[in-house]
Formats: structure tokens, sequence, C-alpha cells
């Protein structure tokens, strides 16, 4: 999760979602704080998700990882892509390229600029405009989006979330990448990343995201309600019938840790609805 606020009804889908497809596979379920956006970060945030996934019986396995707290490692990583000299500064303003068409194009690849204040650009690789996912099957990615030389590194010296994600998933040994389908048209880049570093990328698994209304998904930004305060039994019931697993009448009312024994047996991806968003008020 990204502390920059409670967890909200999307949050614990996502959090749902990844510790049963975990847990149904007897594997282990990580939790990773990704505060590596700074100046959205709330205080206490990052301690107020994790009492509301113990509320909700989700323990999860080995130590939380902070992002903040690796940012050695992703200078390494960094580095070692410009020695491979598969990166290259950028000073385009925000607004220059939210006028281009197409997303970025490459307008400094071959200034060799220097100095401060400067975004750092993967030189995109082949990257495939396709991708396996276990839910969707087979995904289209825009090509445009596919072939962008995008922000590792951003003008104000934080670390972009392409890098990371791919940085962390690859220190943690990753098998599985659970998350919501707002991320779906990114994992190509992410797998392309991987390829660089010479490493075999993870299987993706994205799940529908919780809207408001069509186009308009829950989310920090938008001040959806925490669930921090919400009655357990029946928010948890109300997220497993989110993703096509209701549970028995003979559950109702039960506590947290019996919902969940009882959706880790009977976990099965192909009854996760298959659409990209589902509207969180015909399920609460």
């Amino acid at each position: 999760p990204s502390p920059s606020g409670p967890l909200h009804f999307g949050s614990l889908i996502a959090a749902v979602g990844s510790y049963l497809q975990a847990k149904s596979q007897q594997g282990q379920w990580l939790v990773r704080m990704e505060d590596i956006d700074t100046p959205r970060m709330q205080t206490g945030a990052a301690d107020a998700i994790l009492r509301t996934l113990e509320r909700y019986q989700l323990f999860w396995d080995g130590d939380v990882w902070v992002q903040s707290q690796r940012l050695e490692r992703y200078q390494q990583v960094l580095d070692l892509l410009k020695q491979q000299q598969l990166t290259y500064a950028c000073n385009c303003s925000r607004a220059r390229i939210q006028s281009l068409p197409q997303g970025y194009d490459g307008f400094c690849r071959d200034q060799h600029l220097s100095g401060d204040s400067l975004a750092w650009r993967l030189k995109a690789p082949a990257t495939a405009t396709s991708f396996t996912d276990l839910l969707a099957g087979e995904v289209q990615v825009p090509t445009a989006l596919a072939a962008e030389d995008y922000i590792l590194k951003r003008r104000d010296g934080l670390f972009a979330y392409q890098l990371v994600v791919v940085v962390d998933d690859l220190d943690q040994g990753i098998t599985e990448v659970v998350r919501g389908a707002d991320l779906l048209e990114l994992t190509t880049r992410q797998q392309a990343l991987f390829q660089l570093l010479g490493k075999a990328a993870p299987a993706y698994l994205h799940l529908p995201l919780a809207v408001a209304e069509p186009g308009f998904k829950l989310s920090k930004q938008n001040h959806a309600p925490a669930v921090d305060h919400w009655p357990v039994s029946e928010t948890l019931t109300a997220v497993l019938r989110f993703l096509g697993h209701p549970p028995p009448t003979e559950l109702t009312g039960a506590c947290a840790s019996e919902l969940l024994n009882w959706a880790s047996t009977h976990w099965q991806i192909r009854q996760i609805p298959s659409q990209n968003e589902q509207k969180a008020t015909d399920f609460l």
C-alpha cells in the first residue's frame, strides 16, 4: 500500500485478493510500504494501514519493506543502467510533455544533458505490446505506451514507481504480483526492465477496480472513506462478493479468520469478475 492516507475499500480488495492468491498456493504474502512519493505521504498513515490489516486478520509474512529506506539500492540500479548507456537525462517540462498527443517523444535522447534538476529516462527497449495476465489472458498494450522512454528518476530527485517496484520485486524474489487493473498497461514496461536486469519477471494478476462511478476509482486522492472502523465481518464479506467468492449463508456474521480460511480453500482465479471496474456500492 501507499501510506498517503488510510486503507479504503479499494485498497482492502487488493489486500484480500493478493492474500488469498498467495495463501491458496501455500505461498507467502508480503507487505511493502510504497512511500517513495514523499510529498504525498501522511504522517502516521503507514502504521494505521498495518493496524487495519491486522484488524481484518490479514497478517503478513516476514518484515514490512519500506521503499524510503532503500534509496541507495535504487540509485545502485540506476547507476548500473547508466553505465550500460540505457538511460539519458531529460529537462522537458511537465507542460511540454502533457501537450504531446502520444506520450513522451524522446526529445532529449540525443542531447547528452548534464547538470542538476534533470530527470533520468530509460531508453525503451523493444518492449512487447502484449502480455498474459492470470485473469484476463492476453492483454494488448498501446504501442505508444509500451515504446515510451519513461522516467526512472524525477527532476525533483525522487525515484519513479516503475524502477522501484521492479527492484523490490527482484530483491524480494516475488513470483506473483497481484494488484489493481489501473496498473494493467504498465506491466510490459516492468517485464522489459526485468529483462534488462537479467532476471525473469513475475506472473501478474490484475483485479477489478472498485469505482464510485465508471472511470472514477476509489482512491486516497479522491477521499475514499477509510475502512478501519467499518464492521469487519460485513466489510470482508463485501470484499469477497466483489471478488466473486460470496461466502455461504452459514458464514454470515463469521469472524475474519473464518471467512479468510473459507475463502483461501475455495479461491479460484476464474471466479474473479473479468471486467476492469465494478461499482463499490453494488457490494456494500
